[in-house]
């Protein structure tokens, strides 16, 4: 499994909220949703997208903006326009003074905006929440990661939108997977970057991304430096200080952090036992996944699980 590969262990589209907006100027959108990650792509004319982490950058036809939540930022035709619509939590459209604006706005099936001949259309896909194990690529992320039209496929863009105005059977599955893999397309534009995190390049290096996949793909073996470094064919202090350079932190720290986030995703999305989930993951038993659990999350596996639940009880 390489860092792409983990990422779709996390944020995989699950009814995620698709739409189309259609605007013409001036217009201005700030987006308070909370969503952890949310792909925004131009169909046609241009935009602005702005926030607090960064300077105003324009987005023409066929470019796609990643944005990492939970903060807020603004789509707008101008960086000076000031906004007329916020995105609230759910996907709401309201004024700035708070008033509703889902039903003014309403255009047609997925589509909504200021003028439905907009000069200006955007394809958004929201990903409401997002699975631990993608949290290594996630916060490798800028708030506005942004990558040009002639990195991506066009087709896919084509796809996204003329089944965004289809209304059929399974409907909503097939946009989650076109949305997916949009999403694939447009992370493994920005991170084929050479200024993309030192740490994902660490993949390529035949060693380490030796060792980085191994560690991956076998958690549950009891794994240790010595362990690691007879397997991938180096020295023990070799590995070590090759490792830490090329992925920012030790091998074990590195597997720790692995386990955790696969056990978040077991709790989340099964009916594992946590004693189940302990020997999966790599831990002796139930006790001390327990243990470990709560001191890099903050919480226990049974609060993280009933956390979901209802988070999956609220959206349905």
């Amino acid at each position: 499994m390489d860092a792409l590969a983990g990422l779709l262990e996390g944020p995989r589209a699950r009814g995620a909220f698709l739409s189309c907006g259609l605007l013409t100027a001036p217009w201005s959108v700030r987006v308070e949703d909370g969503a952890p990650l949310k792909v925004v792509a131009v169909i046609r004319g241009n935009a602005w997208v702005s926030a607090d982490s960064m300077a105003p950058r324009q987005l023409t036809v066929g470019d796609v903006a990643i944005f990492r939540g939970p903060q807020p930022y603004v789509v707008a035709d101008d960086p000076a326009s000031q906004p007329q619509i916020v995105v609230k939590p759910g996907q709401g459209l309201a004024a700035p003074d708070g008033e509703s604006l889902c039903e003014t706005m309403k255009l047609g099936l997925r589509q909504w905006g200021t003028d439905s001949c907009g000069e200006t259309v955007l394809v958004s896909g929201t990903y409401e929440s997002a699975g631990a194990v993608s949290s290594r690529l996630l916060r490798a992320l800028p708030h506005v990661a942004i990558v040009g039209h002639g990195d991506l496929d066009a087709r896919l863009l084509d796809m996204l939108v003329e089944e965004a105005n289809k209304d059929l059977p399974a409907q909503t599955a097939v946009l989650d997977r076109l949305l997916d893999l949009l999403l694939i397309a447009a992370l493994r534009a920005w991170f084929a970057r050479d200024d993309a995190p030192a740490w994902y390049h660490a993949y390529s290096d035949p060693l380490i991304g030796k060792a980085l996949r191994l560690l991956q793909d076998d958690p549950a073996l009891p794994w240790t430096v010595v362990s690691l470094a007879e397997t991938v064919g180096m020295s023990r202090a070799a590995l070590a200080r090759r490792f830490t350079d090329l992925v920012g932190e030790p091998p074990m720290t590195f597997l720790t952090e692995w386990r955790l986030s696969l056990a978040a995703d077991l709790l989340a999305e099964s009916d594992a036992t946590l004693e189940a989930i302990a020997r999966r993951v790599g831990y002796s038993s139930a006790f001390a996944l327990s243990a470990a659990f709560k001191r890099h999350f903050g919480m226990s596996p049974r609060d993280h699980r009933q956390g979901n639940a209802a988070t999956l009880s609220t959206s349905a």
